[in-house]
């Protein structure tokens, strides 16, 4: 969770938009747009219906654990638990890359009254550089071991030269005979930018923004941004143990804010931790979510919600080892879920023998790990390891950064460390080479278009997880809101209930008044899924205006998918936030993936219902026809819908691997299908839907822009 404040700009630039692709409104520059009049207010009647829905059902997803939890009723019940944990955490983040040689380097020291700094550099993977700091109390060169902890960074621009993070290791360094610290730079943060190559303005911003850049991207490829930050760990951990100073009988690690994400989530993933304070992050994904507050791709691990995993399961996981859960009272992150999270955690532990092993402490102040909260840390380690009995920290020195630096130039470009997006480009490439081969084998096996585009469907429902339903979809007919100035002179709006509490509002446009239900009809008609509003693009959006001309007898519909025109949500800070990367849009984007279910899955859920809708109304052929964002869920409903028979499609994306190929790019999280390249690319329904004579009109690359 970042504490930097970034310009508006900033942030698109964090998620790879481009400014010149993007107007203030969200409208991609270069395409034809007309002001609507300042009389008409955008449209929106159900501003809260995401957000309320994902209350729901992260609140479904809680009781999942909840009642798990509850069933505990002896020790082994407790160890079964644990277990069950570990082994649905190892789910959520994946295998883990075999462990290849570390090649440490220290590159320098500082020498100082009671420890060296060493200026550490290994590799976590193949040619890719981890900067740290390695903090050798001077009583370790009398040959004792010394008790050793793992210092994980939050979203600090300068890493582990963060005053609050040199603090304490120093403290540390400085408790009784010492600790060995070793505190590592994250992925883009401090010694370790990503992007420093990028020309201005297509750089992310450092932190988050180059967290969300590069770990929405991993998605396409089956990649989890949070488990490339957590090898580095572990394998900062098997540095760590490789030195003689440090005793692997007492090793910790702690961290504050995005640091207190990684120590929460190696506390579940790693056995060789004998105690953990994670700090500023400890809550429940249920106050997150009601609290509307936006977290980073790697603080969302996928399927871990559909698993009924929670913050605390992670802590679990390395009971009845000693954890203090570190909070504070003006957090962002709702110190009542650190409560309910500690409160699950005790019991856990109390059923193990071992309920004095689990703490929470409270800090009085704000987001940070400021003094209160480092001396609960030293005490508890201390407690555990029996080193000391201070209570309080000692006198420090803070460094300057540039003091600080293992790389050259305080950079591991200079060392041509590779990147994230390397690495992501090469799978591509050899997911790629797969996808190639199955294309061969499927054209020779489906010989039929049809046959081509139900084993495609089939490919595509799995991957999006479209529920099926046979069920016809009630629907609402909302009240007339005067002369919207659209192509025909009457249009009447429906909210078609999709699933519980979710609706996609539809626009019928006629040449009479009509204000029930539509009418029996067997004719061919159109059904158009927006960009971003439906409203705004009837009178905008020239395609509509030269379809209504050429078609005037054919029935004419409109939609919105959840969480876009009617239904754009005003959550995350407010209206304004639906197109900035780290704004509503992905909020729910991410969740969908922790919840094993895809926005733009439900999106497509959406376009299917509606079709459903029609269908039972009549219109046996549907035109489907769909501009930019609307054209992903579009396609797939087009490829799995055999009501569809013809597509018609503007601004689509050329391909997923075009993305993932591409370093920087402007698609939203909410548009990708997580693991799509090892089984599908776009280009593949695009190539089906030739059977449905597909028409494709000035598609958009990676960047948002006709290529």
């Amino acid at each position: 969770m970042s504490h930097i404040s970034l310009s508006r700009r900033q942030w698109l630039l964090a998620a790879g938009v481009s400014p010149f692709a993007l107007d203030l409104s969200g409208h991609a520059l270069g395409q034809e747009k007309r002001p609507a009049p300042a009389a008409l207010t955008p449209l929106n009647r159900f501003p809260r219906m995401v957000q309320e829905f994902y209350v729901e059902q992260i609140r479904a997803a809680e009781k999942i654990g909840l009642d798990a939890q509850a069933a505990l009723k002896s020790k082994a019940d407790a160890e079964a638990y644990v277990e069950g944990v570990r082994k649905k955490i190892a789910t959520c983040f994946g295998p883990f890359p075999e462990k290849m040689p570390l090649n440490a380097k220290v590159t320098g020291k500082l020498e100082r009254d009671a420890y060296t700094i060493e200026k550490v550099i290994f590799e976590s993977r193949p040619g890719f550089f981890v900067t740290a700091n390695l903090y050798v109390p001077h009583d370790a060169k009398k040959g004792k071991k010394l008790p050793g902890v793992v210092g994980s960074c939050g979203h600090s621009h300068n890493g582990k030269a963060e005053p609050a993070y040199q603090s304490f290791c120093q403290g540390l360094a400085r408790m009784g005979n010492g600790y060995v610290v070793l505190i590592f730079d994250p992925i883009g943060q401090g010694e370790r930018l990503q992007y420093g190559h990028v020309e201005k303005p297509e750089r992310p911003g450092v932190g988050v923004g180059e967290h969300l850049l590069a770990g929405n991207q991993q998605f396409l490829v089956g990649e989890f941004f949070g488990s490339w930050r957590a090898w580095d760990g572990i394998r900062a951990l098997d540095y760590l143990l490789s030195r003689p100073e440090v005793d692997p009988k007492h090793v910790g690690i702690t961290g504050n804010s995005g640091g207190g994400t990684m120590t929460t989530w190696l506390c579940g993933l790693e056995s060789r931790w004998t105690m953990a304070a994670p700090g500023c992050f400890v809550t429940t994904f249920r106050r997150n979510m009601e609290n509307e507050l936006p977290a980073d791709t790697e603080q969302c691990p996928p399927h871990c919600l559909a698993l009924g995993l929670d913050h605390s399961d992670f802590l679990a996981a390395m009971a009845p080892k000693p954890v203090v859960i570190l909070a504070k009272e003006k957090d962002f992150f709702d110190v009542r879920g650190s409560e309910e999270a500690y409160r699950r955690l005790k019991r856990i532990y109390g059923l193990l023998g071992a309920e004095e092993n689990v703490k929470l402490h409270i800090g009085p102040t704000g987001h940070g790990y400021t003094i209160e909260n480092r001396e609960a840390m030293y005490q508890w380690f201390n407690k555990a390891t029996g080193i000391s009995d201070a209570k309080t920290e000692p006198t420090l020195t803070i460094e300057k950064e540039e003091d600080l630096w293992a790389a050259p130039k305080g950079q591991v470009s200079e060392l041509k460390s590779k990147t994230v997006f390397s690495f992501t480009r090469r799978l591509l490439t050899e997911q790629y080479g797969q996808l190639m081969i199955q294309r061969a084998v499927d054209k020779e096996i489906l010989k039929s278009d049809q046959a081509r585009l139900k084993a495609l469907g089939k490919t595509i429902s799995l991957a999006i997880k479209s529920p099926e339903s046979k069920s016809v979809p009630d629907f609402r007919i909302l009240r007339a809101i005067g002369d919207r100035k659209y192509p025909k002179p009457h249009a009447t709006s429906y909210a078609v209930e999709t699933e519980k509490g979710v609706f996609a509002v539809v626009y019928r446009l006629s040449d009479q008044a009509h204000i029930s239900r539509p009418s029996k009809d067997e004719s061919p008609e159109i059904l158009y899924v927006s960009h971003h509003t439906a409203d705004a693009e009837l009178r905008d959006e020239p395609l509509l205006t030269e379809l209504v001309k050429a078609e005037p007898k054919t029935p004419f519909y409109a939609m919105d998918v959840r969480g876009v025109g009617e239904s754009r949500p005003d959550t995350c800070g407010g209206s304004n936030q639906f197109l900035t990367p780290y704004g509503n849009d992905y909020f729910y984007a991410i969740h969908g993936i922790m919840l094993d279910r895809p926005y733009v899955g439900q999106r497509t859920f959406d376009v299917l219902r509606v079709l459903a809708w029609l269908a039972d109304a009549g219109h046996k052929e549907v035109h489907l026809v769909a501009k930019g964002w609307g054209a992903i869920p579009a396609t797939f409903a087009a490829v799995i819908s055999d009501v569809v028979k013809r597509v018609t499609l503007k601004n689509a994306l050329s391909r997923y691997s075009d993305v993932a190929v591409s370093e920087t790019y402007s698609w939203p999280l909410s548009s990708f299908v997580p693991s799509a390249l090892g089984s599908f690319d776009l280009e593949d329904c695009y190539k089906a839907l030739e059977a449905k004579k597909l028409k494709q009109i000035e598609p958009w690359g990676p960047n948002g822009k006709v290529e």
